[in-house]
């Protein structure tokens, strides 16, 4: 009995640890998703004034910088920082755009591409959100809203590039 007790002791101990070490790689525990759009205007009306982020901050990177970086071949780019709640603790989605068609397909569903293809945002009420899209003329993907369970529903809609947004709360 005293052995199975230090076996489960040890096991307890190595299960903590190892769950420490691996959050211990992170500074952070947020993920600031960088979005590249085809029309930056219609995306920050789009994520501003149906979804109701917020714009937190804005930054430029120079050509020289987005080429040593790896992130461009010598672009310079302007990048609008979003976030859900004004709050150090919120998740940030930065806009930019390079004037330019995608060269994926616009996709009508999240099987049509690979990589990210959806975020979900929960809310408390999904009544103003609907007011939005309805004022914004924006499209309800499939037969939205759908409850989940007694109280919570879901509503799909695309941004202009196609993403699709997927909003769950209840419906007042």
């Amino acid at each position: 009995m005293k052995k199975l007790s230090v076996f489960l002791i040890i096991a307890v101990i190595t299960l903590l640890s190892s769950k420490t070490m691996a959050q211990s790689e992170f500074s952070s525990g947020l993920i600031g998703i960088g979005v590249v759009t085809k029309n930056l205007e219609k995306s920050l009306d789009f994520y501003l004034n149906v979804i109701g982020m917020t714009k937190v901050g804005e930054f430029d990177v120079d050509g020289d910088f987005g080429k040593i970086s790896g992130l461009t071949d010598g672009l310079a780019f302007h990048v609008d920082i979003l976030k859900l709640q004004d709050s150090p603790d919120a998740n940030q989605w930065k806009l930019m755009s390079f004037k330019k068609e995608g060269s994926h397909p616009m996709p009508t569903y999240i099987h049509d591409d690979t990589g990210p293809q959806y975020i979900t945002i929960n809310v408390n009420s999904l009544e103003p959100f609907l007011q939005r899209i309805k004022k914004h003329n924006v499209k309800l993907l499939g037969e939205t809203p759908v409850a989940l369970g007694e109280t919570d529903h879901f509503v799909l809609v695309q941004d202009p590039d196609g993403t699709i947004i997927e909003l769950i709360g209840p419906l007042k």
